[in-house]
């Protein structure tokens, strides 16, 4: 009986222990984790091209960097921001701006106004070393609720491919930690605390969590980190196939439609304008009336393939050189020329 009781108790004694250690891990790396509020101005598609109202927008982040200037989040939640602010756990507010920005990977890179010095930066993990089956926990800002700590395991990893070149495009854990709208951009952490990927969004039905959440993994966030991800371009666009291109009379087989343009953005600077006028074709919605995007610089945007070139071409640009885009505007071909600072 006595032996029974002592067994009990070195149980009991190691659960209590093991809880204390994830509390001390969370209090630990919550101080690196962010709210971020954005700010967006939205046409409002009845045919005014200044006809704009504003939007506010939430997601989190993870501070990470030795000169804590900048955050890690979702591209999804920052892409199209005019304005953003970032909120740390001890109320530190400070402003950001997009960096760097990948909308395929669903990652992108702000970059403080100022740094965060009085917090500590996350540290940033290996995920070609996590398995499946790794348990793992995500701190976010679900529906508003801020710094909500969510549990789970990694359900699966998967990786696909850039078509004409083999490299990796899009690579993302998939889990059964609780995600829901305002976690996405937050951290999803090792037990070691170590961030091994940023949350991007879920798989739903119902419009709630439904036990399918994924997260890009660190190693596509540690590429945009390293400055080889996209630069922030501001506009949102939809890519416009043969038949699309025939339909708008474009005189091309291919091209990019300008939906919005972020204000302050070197799309903005450079003269792109956005869409005004809501339209539908089968079952997209989109706005019509903007540009249309046709090169850039000896790049014509007329097949799949062009467009990936011109997405590795962005990794290329450098401050100082000025860069040419040829638009199709009002039934006219223009040429606008950006100078990237």
């Amino acid at each position: 009986m006595k032996n029974y009781i002592l067994i009990l108790s070195i149980i009991i004694t190691a659960h209590v222990v093991q809880a204390q250690s994830f509390a001390d891990l969370i209090a630990e790396v919550n101080q690196s984790v962010v709210t971020i509020k954005v700010l967006e101005k939205r046409n409002l598609g009845i045919g005014n091209p200044t006809g704009f109202t504003s939007a506010e927008g939430m997601g989190s982040g993870v501070l990470v960097g030795e000169r804590k200037l900048y955050i890690l989040t979702a591209a999804h939640v920052v892409a199209n921001a005019s304005e953003i602010e970032v909120t740390f756990a001890n109320g530190t507010t400070i402003g950001a701006t997009n960096r760097r920005i990948d909308q395929t990977s669903d990652v992108a890179l702000l970059q403080l106004n100022n740094p965060a010095s009085a917090i500590p930066a996350a540290k940033i993990g290996d995920s070609e070393k996590v398995r499946i089956g790794d348990d793992i926990f995500i701190i976010g800002n679900p529906l508003g609720l801020e710094h909500s700590v969510s549990r789970g395991i990694i359900s699966g990893k998967h990786i696909e491919k850039n078509e004409y070149n083999q490299s990796r495009v899009q690579e993302f854990f998939q889990t059964d930690a609780s995600i829901n709208k305002g976690n996405s951009g937050g951290p999803m952490f090792n037990m070691q605390g170590e961030v091994i990927g940023i949350v991007s969004s879920i798989l739903s039905f119902s419009g709630g969590f439904e036990g399918l959440g994924f997260a890009a993994t660190s190693s596509i966030a540690t590429e945009i980190l390293q400055q080889r991800g996209r630069i922030w371009f501001g506009t949102d666009v939809i890519p416009m196939n043969a038949a699309f291109c025939k339909l708008f009379h474009v005189p091309q087989e291919g091209a990019l439609l300008v939906q919005s343009v972020a204000e302050s953005s070197p799309a903005y600077f450079m003269g792109l304008k956005g869409g005004y006028i809501s339209m539908k074709v089968g079952d997209s919605e989109f706005l019509g009336g903007g540009d249309v995007i046709l090169q850039f610089d000896d790049i014509p945007l007329n097949s799949s393939k062009n467009l990936n070139k011109f997405f590795d071409y962005l990794n290329t640009m450098e401050n100082g050189k000025s860069y040419r885009v040829k638009i199709l505007r009002d039934g006219e071909v223009k040429t606008l020329t950006w100078r990237m600072q």
